[in-house]
């Protein structure tokens, strides 16, 4: 077998057949998880170009919230104006770099940055700096903070780097119509856990998308509360529905009693945003790529009720989610040992359960093969 590294980026891509129906289509193959150049082509490619969730809209209701996150490597800020208007900035001062807001979330009447004590509004035009008299050729209506593009729907704030993105209810597509019945604004935030796993971000997102083919093997406790047979993948537009219909069972306690309802809905948005919804549950996991052998993932809880005497019902909620959490972690963990093992290259797909798994590998290439491109373009 030809090392990765000894193959150029260009061959790397082109050994994945993005045009090949499910039943006769391979994975994306190995190279594509463990090497340094896809990784930073999609920071480049995807993570700069699509819509990324960053907050909670519950975080930015009143003038001078923010919330703050880190976008393909980019530091970036939302904050809400005086005027009430939602607005998105590069979270890097004008003068020397540094981060103007350094709390993930908060309410401020104007941002100030803590090097210099350059001062922005929160309509991110620069206010004040302090001793700069004699400076010349210089204009302080150009050197506001740099704006992105910000936006919402339903209960969640996205950013994008991209200037000439589509708007986020294209972006979305299909997706927003079929969340709209399962009254995701009803529900309340509750708890965040967050883990770090040794894998490439893709193989989190495999392990999701494969139509609960591992489920009754490496999640005993929900198993049985899914009727597994039912269970059923929809692919449209950039989004991926699972779903199952729910069976009452004794056999796991305290997932047969935090894990109610007719169905199980689980929507997952490219590239890299999970939604699992249940009756008056929802949780949300958002894959954030550290490096090519490691991902940081974020789950956020939400219940219909949060108040106190709810309280040891939705921890014990939290809890059934983060052992599963758990279950997954290991095998993701595995699987990015194998997938550098010269025993593999790449694999196939079960066309009963993994088309989500292909929707998501030909959204990819189809951003990576495009990227390399323009950027091969740009160099010339």
């Amino acid at each position: 077998m030809v090392s990765a590294m000894s193959q150029s980026l260009q061959q790397i891509l082109s050994s994945y057949d993005d045009r090949a129906p499910l039943s006769e289509a391979f994975t994306i193959p190995a190279p594509w998880y463990v090497d340094s150049r896809i990784a930073n082509l999609e920071a480049q490619t995807v993570f700069s170009k699509a819509w990324q969730l960053v907050g909670r809209i519950d975080q930015v209701e009143k003038p001078g919230q923010y919330v703050s996150a880190t976008v393909a490597a980019e530091p970036i800020v939302v904050v809400r104006g005086a005027d009430g208007v939602l607005r998105g900035f590069y979270n890097v001062c004008r003068h020397h770099a540094a981060a103007v807001v350094t709390e993930p979330c908060g309410q401020a009447s104007i941002l100030h940055c803590p090097y210099h004590g350059w001062n922005y509004g929160l309509d991110g035009s620069l206010k004040g700096m302090p001793e700069f008299d004699g400076v010349k050729n210089f204009e302080r209506e150009q050197n506001g903070l740099l704006p992105i593009k910000a936006d919402v729907w339903e209960k969640f704030v996205f950013v994008n780097l991209d200037p000439n993105a589509l708007p986020l209810s294209e972006f979305l597509g299909g997706l927003t119509k079929r969340a709209a019945p399962l009254g995701l604004k009803n529900l309340h935030f509750f708890d965040t856990r967050r883990y770090d796993i040794h894998c490439n971000w893709k193989v989190f997102v495999d392990n999701y998308l494969d139509g609960g083919y591992h489920v009754p093997h490496l999640h005993k406790g929900l198993n049985s509360v899914l009727d597994y047979k039912q269970y059923t993948i929809e692919n449209e537009d950039r989004y991926c529905l699972q779903s199952s219909p729910m069976v009452s069972s004794d056999e796991d306690v305290a997932t047969g009693a935090t894990r109610k309802g007719d169905r199980a809905w689980y929507f997952w948005q490219y590239p890299n945003l999970m939604i699992n919804c249940y009756e008056g549950y929802m949780d949300t996991n958002l894959v954030l790529p550290v490096d090519v052998d490691h991902c940081r993932v974020i789950f956020d809880f939400y219940f219909a009720d949060v108040s106190d005497s709810r309280r040891q019902y939705n921890q014990q909620s939290v809890a059934v989610g983060a052992r599963v959490q758990d279950e997954d972690l290991g095998i993701c963990e595995a699987v990015q040992r194998g997938l550098k093992s010269r025993a593999y290259g790449a694999g196939r797909l079960s066309v009963r359960r993994e088309a989500g798994e292909h929707l998501f590998h030909r959204l990819l290439a189809a951003d990576l093969k495009n990227g390399l491109v323009q950027t091969a373009a740009a160099a010339d």
